[in-house]
């Protein structure tokens, strides 16, 4: 049994140093190719896995995931804060279009290109406010369906796994148990008579 994991591919570093280099979405391709070139066991469509390396791997990629949500709060936290300064700028701009309007009552025809001015830039504000809001949303949506799908890809491959293992040990019961669920005797009952 013991030349089975012998054969098991030795990494030329751990797996926890290389985590700390690579990203979320890296790291969970990483677990996934680690799974998917794992060694066949011999008759068995299960695979050898170091455990302690799809582990480290696999929570080196949860811790990441933290840093990546705080990143894309980072990035709403800097529109929220340019959309704040755009306002005050619009709200400054108002204030001195107002200032000029009054010392011009005469002439309500400058008064009223002015506030018209003020308005436009307004509304641009608004608008260039309303894309960076969409395109920040966008962004968090497109990191965060990006992860559900990996993680949903992981979860498929450990499950199959699982499902194989336990097929496995559902197989290797001893023979003198008798047949699982009365099923008439297996191929190793026939090579015995």
């Amino acid at each position: 049994m013991t030349d089975l994991f012998d054969d098991m591919p030795e990494d030329d570093a751990e797996p926890a140093a290389r985590a700390e280099e690579e990203g979320t979405e890296a790291l969970i391709r990483r677990a996934i190719d680690v799974v998917s070139s794992a060694k066949a066991m011999p008759l068995s469509a299960s695979v050898l896995v170091s455990r302690e390396d799809l582990l480290d791997v696999l929570h080196a990629a949860l811790e990441r995931l933290p840093d990546e949500l705080r990143q894309a709060r980072w990035l709403l936290r800097e529109k929220e804060e340019f959309l704040a300064d755009r306002a005050r700028e619009a709200e400054a701009l108002m204030a001195d279009v107002r200032a000029q309007a009054e010392h011009m009552v005469s002439r309500s025809e400058v008064v009223r290109q002015a506030n018209a001015a003020a308005q436009r830039i307004l509304d641009e504000a608004n608008e260039e406010a309303r894309r960076l809001r969409h395109e920040a949303e966008d962004y968090c949506d497109q990191k965060l369906a990006g992860m559900e799908i990996v993680l949903e890809r992981i979860t498929r491959t450990v499950r199959a796994g699982r499902e194989k293992l336990q097929a496995t040990v559902q197989v290797a019961a001893p023979v003198d148990a008798g047949p699982p669920d009365g099923e008439a005797a297996g191929f190793f009952d026939q090579d015995l008579a």
